[in-house]
């Protein structure tokens, strides 16, 4: 199945989940989706029945509120199955509403807005200092980028010279209570990513084989890759409204959305 059509899956899946529980975040999910879909499929070297393998590339979704986003492609790959993503949010359910390291394939616990990069540097700084071959990839929210520990790590990798680390950054350009330009405006992106020293691409986000060529090509700093996406990618009525940022889909938009994404 070609990535984006198993991301449509996955968000009818997602939309469901969070109709059934009450728990927001869908159009931050699927902004992030294609990318989370591709690197799973295409990228990411992982272990699904040996989790802790320490020749896997570590993987950290540092924008956790899209964490339903990382767990319907881990439960498609096998880490736990699939049955469990019914429960999510509920009552002693181990997929809570940000991920955590409880969770097979899960590296870090994320939510807390601007930790994932910083983490990312110590796991990539740890795999040059023990000559491992991984890739450690981060994947950030544009609003994200606001917080200062995202630059003191972006100042610590490139200084370290991570080149084994990547940054993606969902760049939707909204966050929670309005579009970022309007909130604190980071633009140009690219440049400042560069200015930190970090090759630095811009991409559609929604288009695997950009993400894909990137990660064939050799580094010698740290990557940021800048991909373009549409807060709730993929339904009109979600599309670029940041509503949907908090609000929950009724049973008959789920209807909708599935025709909209030719899902039965």
């Amino acid at each position: 199945m070609k990535t984006y059509n198993l991301s449509n899956k996955f968000r009818i899946q997602i939309l469901k989940m969070s109709n059934k529980t009450g728990a927001p975040h869908v159009a931050s999910a699927f902004s992030c989706l294609d990318i989370v879909t591709t690197l799973y499929s295409s990228i990411l070297k992982v272990f699904p029945k040996s989790p802790k393998n320490p020749n896997r590339d570590r993987f950290i979704l540092s924008k956790g509120h899209a964490a339903t986003a990382q767990y319907v492609n881990l439960a498609e790959k096998g880490f736990f199955s699939k049955k469990y993503l019914e429960s999510y949010t509920n009552t002693n359910s181990f997929l809570e509403e940000h991920p955590n390291p409880s969770i097979k394939g899960v590296e870090a616990a994320t939510g807390s807005l601007g930790h994932g990069l910083p983490i990312g540097c110590g796991i990539a700084l740890a795999g040059k200092i023990k000559k491992k071959s991984f890739k450690t990839i981060v994947v950030l929210g544009d609003g994200e980028c606001n917080e200062g520990s995202v630059w003191e790590a972006a100042l610590f990798a490139s200084s370290k010279n991570l080149n084994n680390l990547y940054a993606i950054i969902d760049n939707n350009g909204w966050q929670g209570i309005g579009r970022n330009k309007d909130i604190l405006d980071l633009s140009p992106l690219k440049k400042k990513w560069e200015s930190f020293g970090w090759k630095t691409y811009v991409i559609n986000g929604h288009n695997e084989n950009e993400l894909k060529k990137i990660f064939k090509l050799k580094k010698r700093v740290p990557t940021a890759i800048i991909a373009k996406t549409i807060k709730g990618k993929g339904v009109s009525f979600m599309e670029d409204d940041n509503n949907w940022h908090y609000r929950i889909p009724t049973k008959e938009e789920i209807l909708i959305a599935q025709k909209e994404l030719k899902i039965k």
